[in-house]
């Protein structure tokens, strides 16, 4: 059963999630991860995106922001654990990275960082 995605919005929760110090550098990404313990978020993930000025320019920075967030899309409800803070970070390599090995590297991230979701078996 998937679960709800959120979007981390506001500074304070970036940072947050940045002092957790739980993070998994990827050739196209950087995940940080953080466990909301806050009430009423325990089947709930929060994913926020941020890209460097060292990046490239704005339009650069948006792009690869939106690969990220079609990424983060397709891939967390399924498969990262409820309860938990993502912050993704572009790098300059996320722009012209493959799709499917930006799902490979957020994949291979969230067991990395400990946020996997447990397989869920099937009923026979």
């Amino acid at each position: 059963m998937p679960i709800g995605v959120e979007r981390l919005k506001k500074r304070a929760e970036f940072l947050r999630v940045a002092s957790v110090r739980r993070k998994w550098a990827a050739p196209g990404m950087v995940l940080q991860a953080a466990r909301d313990t806050s009430p009423g978020r325990a089947n709930a993930v929060r994913v926020g995106f941020t890209v460097t000025k060292k990046v490239g320019n704005a339009v650069v920075r948006n792009r690869i922001k939106r690969r990220l967030r079609a990424v983060a899309q397709e891939i967390i409800p399924d498969h990262a654990e409820a309860g938990w803070d993502f912050v993704l970070i572009g790098r300059a390599k996320t722009k012209d990275r493959k799709f499917d090995e930006l799902k490979s590297d957020l994949h291979a991230a969230l067991g990395k960082v400990g946020a996997a979701a447990s397989p869920r078996r099937t009923a026979t």
